[in-house]
């Protein structure tokens, strides 16, 4: 724990902290500002935080409340990326993919397997290929994840028993990495909390300050309290991914045009799919990927534009039709509506500007095209002078993206900056981790829990672990797991409105633990419970608890309404519908 000459834990994110930091944000020059709470703005904070400037992190909503809550949640190379000649971007993905298992965030990942099978004879080969590329590009880096092996069909088979075994003629097996997407966001931004970054969510900002033609600061509106605030910046980073564009814009003409990208993923339960492996299977224009995740399996994506509000991403039942076809393709028992519990949708900010492909595959119209063809590359712009943007990428390249903007930043100011370090920087709960989780049995005992339970905060908090398990000294109460959702105990609600800056129900139940993704009912008959908890650490009244469970209800029907509409036209309708409906 990182304590300031108070004695408080420099890492923990509170709704009193946000006060204050924003109380004293006022006025104040930052060397850097970043516009941006995902995966890419956090990482900013932390590479310029350790690089020694003054860093301010300004998110609209909650830290990973878009894109970076919505992956496909693996780091990962990106097989489909060799077809496309992108070679750089692949090799550079498979040495960060094994660099968070080796050093920067161990607790947070695992490496899973994947089987990719084949139905013709000359695919081994050729795939056989492409995967052994893919394990050639870590010749030099770590090598935490396993390589790639060939299968002949019974040996396939036996990894997979739910595949149809029509036309399987074998496989090749290799390995990438399941990593919770939000918690890692989260953990970035917590980890440069605790080297001095100030962190602040649900700050929107509204406008850019400037000195002639020079960027100088921003404009910030609070969306708690109500109120703006003006913060003086050396430089402006724009993180702000699908609305990268829009942020730019407040400056002057942007320079860039951000395509968004929906890809929605399905969750059913590990019993739905008798395998020991994931999948990938190649698509008309893409690939199918059923992955593990924990108790359940996820399976996605689409690839599709998305010309609807960039906050609301919503999946359609043609999303849905299309992953449960593609699923069962390969599935001996073939899954269906009552399988599913979860449906997500998420957006990727592409660059437009990239030729692309129908579903087909062949050259298409902007109104039938997807956009599976677009580069995942990302780019870093100053435009105009004072504020730096970094867009694209993927979220394996997180930390590429921001050692490049934190280079061009350094420019900005006209300053020597240290070299970024961040590949040598564990983020927080990874430093004693394995000390830690040999302690597990001993910890569940005096905690009067099962192993099981420790094992499942080992896997979220890492070597942090025991600050959970110090809630329940004071309140053994929080040792009960949550209503409908049994694998999460109370206490991760209380200490995500403690020290993680879950400022609302849906911050704690759909990003700091995943029960929204990951139960029936997505985490209706837990979110009584949970703002109980949450209204004792933040000192809400009954008005607020009840407004609180009544939004978070309303925001469950709207999606579970939208994922019924044939297309994303109605399911955006559908879910304006409920959602105005629950404000009159």
């Amino acid at each position: 724990m990182k304590v300031n000459a108070n004695g408080h834990d420099r890492t923990a994110l509170s709704a009193d902290r946000r006060r204050g930091d924003l109380a004293g944000a006022a006025g104040r020059d930052f060397d850097v500002v970043v516009v941006g709470g995902g995966v890419t703005g956090a990482g900013v904070a932390l590479d310029a935080t350790a690089r020694g400037l003054s860093v301010l992190l300004l998110e609209a909503d909650d830290l990973a409340s878009g894109t970076s809550s919505r992956s496909g949640k693996v780091f990962h190379g990106g097989l489909r990326y060799l077809e496309q000649l992108n070679f750089a971007l692949v090799r550079e993905a498979l040495l960060e993919r094994d660099l968070m298992v080796e050093r920067l965030c161990p607790h947070l990942v695992e490496s899973e397997p994947f089987l990719f099978p084949f139905t013709k004879r000359w695919q081994r080969p050729y795939i056989g290929a492409g995967v052994a590329m893919y394990d050639l590009f870590r010749l030099t880096g770590p090598r935490s994840v396993p390589g790639h092996r060939h299968l002949t069909r019974r040996a396939a088979l036996a990894e997979m028993p739910g595949l149809r075994p029509d036309d399987i003629t074998g496989a090749v097996q290799y390995h990438d990495v399941r990593v919770d997407d939000a918690r890692h966001t989260m953990t970035l931004a917590r980890t440069a909390a605790g080297l001095g970054a100030t962190v602040l969510t649900r700050t929107r900002v509204v406008g850019m300050l400037r000195d002639g033609q020079r960027v100088t600061g921003v404009r910030v509106h609070d969306l708690e309290d109500g109120g703006h605030v003006d913060v003086l910046a050396g430089v402006v980073v724009n993180a702000a991914g699908v609305w990268a564009d829009e942020v730019q814009s407040l400056g002057g003409s942007p320079s860039i045009a951000v395509r968004p990208a929906k890809g929605v993923h399905l969750v059913v339960p590990a019993d739905r799919i008798d395998s020991r492996t994931g999948l990938i299977a190649r698509t008309s224009d893409s690939v199918f990927i059923i992955r593990k995740w924990f108790d359940h399996w996820l399976m996605g994506t689409t690839d599709t534009p998305w010309d609807h509000d960039r906050g609301h991403p919503v999946a359609s039942r043609e999303d849905v039709d299309y992953l449960l076809g593609q699923a069962n393709r390969w599935l001996k028992h073939p899954l269906g509506d009552a399988d599913v519990v979860g449906v997500y949708a998420g957006l990727r900010p592409l660059l437009a500007g990239v030729p692309v492909r129908t579903r087909g595959g062949s050259d298409g119209s902007a109104d039938s095209a997807t956009t599976a063809a677009l580069r995942r590359d990302h780019t870093v712009v100053e435009q105009p002078a004072g504020l730096v943007t970094v867009v694209g990428g993927k979220y394996t390249t997180y930390r590429l993206m921001a050692r490049d903007a934190v280079d061009a930043t350094g420019r900005s100011l006209g300053r020597t900056i240290p070299a970024s370090s961040t590949d040598k920087l564990p983020l927080l709960g990874a430093t004693g981790y394995v000390a830690v989780r040999h302690q597990r049995d001993r910890l569940a005992r005096e905690a009067g829990l099962e192993p099981e339970q420790v094992e499942h905060l080992l896997g979220r908090y890492g070597a942090l672990t025991p600050e959970v398990l110090d809630l329940l000294a004071d309140r053994p109460e929080l040792a009960r797991p949550l209503p409908g959702a049994s694998h999460y105990l109370a206490a991760e609600v209380a200490y995500a409105a403690r020290s993680e800056g879950a400022l609302h129900l849906m911050d704690a139940l759909a990003r700091r633990t995943r029960v929204f993704m990951e139960t029936a009912d997505r985490g209706v008959a837990a979110a009584p419970e949970a703002a109980r908890v949450m209204a004792s650490v933040l000192g809400w009244d009954e008005e607020r608890r009840a407004a609180e469970v009544a939004a978070y209800t309303t925001a469950v029907e709207a999606e579970r309404h939208a994922a019924t509409m044939p297309t994303d036209d109605q399911a955006v309708q559908a879910w304006q519908t409920v959602a105005g409906a629950a404000a009159r």
